[in-house]
């Protein structure tokens, strides 16, 4: 598919067979430009999901798409780009291969493109680096057209006589900063670099945004004070690694990251390093086969089919599935730890201290910095000093109130007040809009823990554009996992559970089945 280009200005309208006279007013003035062709679908933000999005989309020749973001060019999470941390779901997890594996955006076809598919093949890496996931993510936005950087997007509002979305956009960069597409509304942008598009329909994928506690704002919000989140780590790695003692909050895997960082880049004997988690204990993340099953479509769309309360209930509770860390970082920091102790002639100047919470944090001296922890079981509290902190403490997702304050109106929300979504991942809206909201990444509260998951990128962009085909455009299955989630099928397409055999039903010889392997002496790894 070529992806459509933006709209481009209307016409002029033919002068009329007998001018008017100078003193008769002038002719009603035409539509406003880019309103003859609008873009079918209008992207707000470039990250993995709505690029998942485009490079799906541009296989669909009918439709007419452009996306915008304000940063310049594509980058994936660039301060947690540490040499060998890993993606944590497969390669296969790709912006397009789970929906459309012939797709000319694959990492395969990218491998093939740097001439690494044999190396790759080689190395047998089903788990790839996250700079070289951030690599090949850029290399698709660099090639791909209808992807507009340097545009910033404030508002979005509905024409009702149109029945288009107006997207109101600020250009921030120069002339040529989208060599590879035409600028997106032509003669409708002033010398400002102030711009409108129309779109019939919009998909925000705007992403999250770092998350500090209440108790450590003041903190990182001062001026030159060495209190970062994690998502700069990078940036000031090299500052952190000369401070005398460093305290790590979060016990995610990007904690667990930064920690194992620091620890191997420490003093021998001196490493003056604190990790502190609110979480009982620094938990692995679950990866069991089955478990992962609750990061396929069959359980988003059982999720999506519960009630609110019983949602809103689940949800606490699974924060091991992607919140944990993974079994190869724990093992690699124990390793460290190990390996310290043995040649360091006693106990590693570290301290791991989990199920504690930061109640108020300040400065107590020019270069010091005291955090106020109580431990949730004990009940005990205690004065933490230290010299810098990195918050390893999430991210939540960004607000869009200001951008979509004009169809605020609009929106039907549950009973938290937060927005209805169905479950093509739209906006549920008043009748009077007739075009649609996508979201992506931004409805945990009604599709669950798949939500920010890589994995499920191609399946949801694809979802969103069979629903806005006549008949699908990319065919999904209709199973994905092997756990039937419920006593009833959720969704469309859901297959209910096949009636087991009876006990005593011999099986045929030549039916089909295949015998189970003998597991007495373990799993073999076989290759083919």
């Amino acid at each position: 598919m070529s992806t459509g280009q933006p709209p481009t200005p209307a016409c002029d309208p033919a002068p009329a067979a007998d001018p008017a006279p100078a003193a008769d007013p002038a002719p009603a003035a035409g539509p406003a430009p880019g309103v003859d062709r609008p873009l079918d679908l209008a992207g707000i933000g470039i990250g993995p999901f709505n690029l998942s999005l485009a490079a799906l989309a541009h296989g669909v020749p009918a439709l007419r798409t452009a996306c915008y973001e304000q940063r310049p060019a594509f980058h994936w999470h660039p301060g947690l780009l540490i040499d060998g941390a890993t993606i944590q779901v497969p390669f296969l997890a790709d912006l397009v291969t789970l929906a459309d594996p012939g797709s000319p955006w694959t990492f395969l076809q990218y491998l093939k493109a740097h001439e690494r598919l044999f190396p790759f093949y080689v190395a047998e890496r089903f788990h790839i680096e996250r700079a070289e996931y951030d690599a090949y993510c850029r290399w698709v936005s660099q090639q791909l057209p209808g992807l507009h950087f340097d545009h910033r997007v404030d508002a979005v509002r509905w024409d009702h006589e149109y029945e288009l979305f107006e997207i109101d956009f600020t250009r921030l960069g120069g002339p040529a900063d989208d060599a590879h597409a035409p600028h997106p509304t032509g003669a409708d942008e002033d010398s400002r670099g102030l711009g409108r598009a129309y779109a019939r329909n919009i998909v925000l994928g705007v992403g999250t945004e770092p998350y500090v506690p209440e108790p450590l704002r003041p903190l990182a919000d001062a001026p030159n004070v060495p209190v970062l989140h994690s998502c700069d780590y990078l940036e000031h790695r090299e500052r952190l690694l000369s401070t005398g003692h460093i305290t790590v909050v979060g016990s995610g895997q990007s904690g667990a990251e930064v920690f194992l960082d620091l620890l191997r880049h420490r003093p021998l004997g001196a490493e003056g390093l604190h990790w502190l988690a609110r979480t009982p204990s620094f938990a692995p993340m679950e990866y069991g086969k089955l478990g992962l099953e609750q990061f396929s479509p069959d359980y988003t769309r059982y999720f999506h089919a519960l009630p609110e309360a019983v949602r809103d209930q689940l949800l606490p509770g699974q924060w091991q599935l992607y919140k944990g860390i993974a079994h190869e970082t724990i093992t690699a920091i124990h390793h460290e730890l190990y390996r310290r102790a043995q040649h360091g002639g006693g106990w590693p100047g570290v301290a791991l201290t989990p199920g504690v919470t930061v109640r108020t944090a300040g400065r107590i001296a020019a270069a010091r910095l005291e955090l106020h922890l109580e431990h949730t079981e004990q009940g005990t509290r205690t004065r933490h000093t230290t010299e810098a902190v990195v918050l390893a403490t999430g991210y939540r997702e960004r607000r869009v109130d200001t951008l979509l304050a004009a169809l605020d109106p609009y929106i039907r929300r549950d009973a938290s007040e937060r927005p209805r979504i169905d479950a093509d991942h739209r906006l549920v809206l008043d009748p009077m809009i007739k075009g649609s909201v996508y979201v992506q990444n931004a409805e945990r509260h009604t599709h669950g823990v798949g939500t920010p998951d890589l994995g499920l990128a191609a399946w949801r962009s694809a979802v969103i554009l069979n629903s806005l085909a006549a008949t699908p455009v990319y065919p999904l299955p209709s199973r994905t996992a092997f756990t039937t989630f419920g006593l009833q099928p959720s969704g469309p397409g859901a297959v209910a559970p096949p009636r087991p055999a009876p006990p005593s039903a011999p099986v045929a010889r030549g039916s089909g089945r295949m015998p189970l392997p003998d597991q007495r002496n373990g799993l073999a790894r076989t290759r083919t």
